[in-house]
């Protein structure tokens, strides 16, 4: 790992990894947490010393999203994208989405991806100990 953000009460870490920011969450997040959140990653993609390929967020430790948590991802990806910076979220559960479809709500501007390596790959940057993934002609 190549960098860390300071972690403050109430708040999640947001890690760098080279080029991409991974964000792992954990249990039930508060409103307030979620929105700092949001802050916080737009913070941290716009002062990277280098470019920022794209933000992992790991929800594999998330067992409930409601409409409210559901709409900050969106607004992430959203975010990230007017940054220049993909959004991969990684590790949903089933019953999360089924949540999400449930509440009508299409995380427009997020891949997907079953977990975090599977995230990586497809932001360009291998897992620890695997070769680069290639990307496919048109992707």
């Amino acid at each position: 790992m190549t960098g860390f953000s300071a972690s403050r009460p109430g708040t999640v870490p947001v890690l760098a990894l080279g080029d991409v920011l991974l964000v792992t969450l954990q249990g039930e997040l508060h409103d307030s947490v979620a929105a700092r959140l949001q802050e916080d990653i737009a913070q941290a993609i716009a002062t990277s010393p280098a470019p920022v390929r794209g933000v992992v967020i790991d929800i594999s430790g998330v067992e409930i999203v409601d409409s409210f948590l559901g709409r900050i991802l969106a607004e992430i990806g959203s975010s990230a994208r007017l940054l220049a910076t993909r959004t991969v979220l990684a590790g949903m559960r089933p019953a999360v989405a089924i949540t999400l479809v449930e509440l009508g709500l299409t995380l427009p501007g997020l891949v997907t991806a079953l977990d975090v390596d599977r995230a990586l790959s497809l932001l360009g940057r291998a897992p620890a100990g695997a070769p680069p993934a290639q990307q496919e002609e048109g992707a």
